[in-house]
């Protein structure tokens, strides 16, 4: 089915342009939300005045996005988050996480234009992909260090702890042996006595 944008789809086009679309995906979502029309003659003659005003805004939104994204890019996101074993995160960093700590340093933004293939879920450095405008994408570097002492030391700390219990319980069985002689021979001594009454 053939619709015509009366705004910026993302994946899709522009306000004006004519797309392709399946049947359901227009009905049930574009055309309700007033994010397409029917294409009709009056209707492309109107969207063709738009789209001149539409990309005449475009333009200076760009030269905007371009300076907006070196501001971006200059910028180093540090998150600290407690961490297991291998650098795990016992939660994760979002999309959310990202937009809260931006607004935080003063920047407008929309965490909608965020790309992040998956949540971030392990210590290291990662890049999130900010789309600022059409053709302007800005790359945002994530750090994510783990929060108080590293876990894998701990965890080594314990497993001296559990060898040191291991070895002192390897000692008690021989002790445990050894008692268990000196009853066997009461028994005897005792079987003897009543031999003797």
């Amino acid at each position: 089915m053939k619709v015509l944008l009366t705004e910026e789809v993302d994946k899709l086009g522009i306000v004006g342009d004519v797309v392709d679309v399946k049947a359901g995906y227009a009905r049930n979502f574009l055309l309700p939300r007033g994010l397409a029309l029917t294409v009709t003659p009056h209707n492309v003659a109107l969207m063709e005045r738009r789209k001149i005003k539409y990309l005449k805004e475009l333009e200076s939104l760009r030269e905007k996005a371009q300076a907006q994204k070196e501001a971006l890019e200059a910028v180093v996101l540090e998150f600290e988050r407690k961490a297991g074993e291998n650098g795990v995160l016992f939660g994760s960093v979002t999309t959310a996480d990202i937009e809260t700590y931006l607004a935080e340093k003063g920047f407008e933004v929309d965490r909608k234009r965020f790309h992040l293939p998956e949540a971030i879920k392990k210590v290291g450095e990662f890049t999130c992909l900010f789309k600022l405008h059409p053709e302007v994408t800005a790359e945002l570097r994530v750090v994510v260090k783990p929060e108080g002492e590293m876990e894998p030391v701990a965890v080594a700390e314990e497993a001296e702890v559990v060898a040191d219990e291991a070895k002192a319980e390897s000692t008690e069985p021989d002790g445990i042996e050894d008692q268990s002689t000196d009853s066997d021979e009461e028994p005897e001594k005792d079987a003897g006595d009543v031999t003797g009454d």
